[in-house]
């Protein structure tokens, strides 16, 4: 048997390339002949398709303007020692009144003229874009410092009742505060890790917890038990959110993924894979996108419950995004990076601004009904901001408790309470601390610094 002579896949390719043209080059240059009458068939079928509603007007303009040639051309035949004449002349009046037939535009015909284009639209200049004037807030103090935890406090969920609320820290354990008095109320104990995740139902009497032992717990208050374990994450569980109309649960961690529970029957309905990271928060909202996490990988992404997937990958923070936060009654959501605070529209996840000043690692954020943003720095700074202007009002360091280290001032989880009015903190020095308005503040005590140049520079 003959050795059959093996080519190189290009020496193919071009083979059979040749072989086709060669195939085809005979037929390239007898192209049928056209019929003209078709061709303007098709001309005019076209023409009364696409423009039909302007033909006629098209029609009668070109007959008025064949009209008035026609004129010019009668009188400048009736006149004709004027056809070498200039028309700008040095004459007076006399010599103007003569030599109107020679104009570039008919007298006469101005004022008509004038008449006919009156119903053009007339393009207006632009205004110039103007930047609203951020409205005044009140200055925010430290009203109540609250100690009992033995180690740092990584979270903090307030009751939809507004009495009382919990903290969970690495002292593994959970405590209930009354929110008036400030007073412990219950401890829990369970967990076997930090406890870096809290959510309270509004619906069902019932706590949920995670931390750092991959577990998920559901605590009855009634009888202040777990009652249900949530199996499945791989690694470390770092936040956690509630559903606001529906019995699902969604909690995200160090494996990457956001996993949602059904509530009561402990099933993992879906598994929200396409982060390369830890993911570090997630918020739940009843309007797509009804899921939203923030990542180590410096995405964030909205995701349709329903389906299980993503809708979209938000790609503009260059550095890890450790919160997210939604506002209570704007269609809008910001996340916060150490690069800088960034805002964004809903659904499709549109760019609004960004909100730069910190220049540590932003930790945490919590925004009010009254459009307060307040973002809480791995340092210990908080900065509070203007959420539809992104005017940063006021911002301090945060004091640390006698006998701590100053490299203790970080700010690890907050939240307003249901009012809007009291914000609590939990931070590295053990403590909680509780900031509400300062009431003497008036605007001509605590006036707006507003720079527009400034800011418009910051957003664009």
């Amino acid at each position: 048997m003959e050795e059959v002579q093996r080519h190189s896949v290009h020496t193919l390719v071009f083979r059979s390339l040749k072989r086709t043209h060669d195939f085809f080059v005979a037929n390239q240059s007898l192209l049928p002949e056209l019929d003209e009458k078709l061709e303007k068939s098709k001309f005019s079928i076209k023409a009364r398709d696409s423009y039909g509603l302007v033909l006629d007007r098209a029609a009668n303009a070109k007959n008025v303007s064949i009209r008035r040639n026609e004129m010019i051309r009668q009188d400048s035949g009736a006149n004709p020692t004027q056809e070498h004449m200039l028309a700008i002349t040095a004459g007076g009046e006399q010599d103007q009144g003569a030599n109107t037939q020679t104009a570039l535009l008919p007298v006469g015909n101005a004022q008509s003229g004038h008449n006919a284009n009156s119903n053009t639209v007339q393009i207006l200049p632009k205004k110039a874009p103007t930047i609203p004037k951020p409205k005044w807030h009140a200055p925010w103090k430290l009203c109540r410092v609250i100690s009992g935890h033995l180690g740092w406090v990584r979270c903090v969920a307030v009751e939809p009742g507004n009495e009382w609320f919990a903290t969970g820290a690495a002292d593994r354990v959970i405590k209930v505060w009354d929110l008036a008095s400030g007073k412990l109320k219950l401890s829990l104990t369970g967990h076997v890790s930090t406890v870096r995740g809290l959510c309270v139902s509004p619906r069902h009497p019932y706590l949920f917890s995670c931390g750092e032992d991959r577990q998920v717990k559901c605590w009855d208050l009634e009888y202040n038990k777990v009652i249900r374990h949530y199996h499945g994450h791989l690694s470390a569980v770092y936040t956690m959110a509630l559903h606001p109309t529906i019995d699902v649960l969604v909690t995200a961690g160090r494996d990457s993924t956001a996993r949602v529970w059904d509530m009561r029957t402990k099933a993992n309905i879906h598994t929200l894979g396409g982060h390369t990271n830890t993911v570090a928060s997630v918020v739940c909202q009843a309007a797509n996108p009804q899921v939203i996490t923030g990542s180590h990988d410096s995405t964030v992404r909205l995701w349709d419950l329903a389906a299980g997937k993503s809708m979209c990958t938000l790609t503009n923070h260059k550095k890890s995004v450790r919160s997210i936060v939604l506002h209570p009654s704007l269609y809008m959501f910001a996340s916060a990076s150490p690069d800088n605070i960034k805002q964004w529209r809903c659904p499709e996840g549109n760019f609004i601004q960004n909100l730069n000043g910190h220049n540590s690692i932003v930790n945490t954020m919590a925004v009010n009904p009254e459009g307060v943003l307040v973002s809480g720095g791995d340092n210990g700074t908080m900065f509070f901001w203007d959420w539809r202007t992104g005017y940063n009002f006021q911002r301090f360091q945060a004091a640390v408790q006698p006998g701590s280290m100053d490299s203790e001032a970080g700010i690890f989880a907050m939240t307003f309470d249901m009012s809007g009015s009291r914000l609590i903190t939990t931070e590295a020095d053990k403590t909680i601390k509780i900031y509400k308005e300062d009431d003497e503040a008036t605007e001509e005590s605590h006036p707006v610094n507003w720079r527009p140049e400034i800011i418009k520079r910051r957003k664009y």
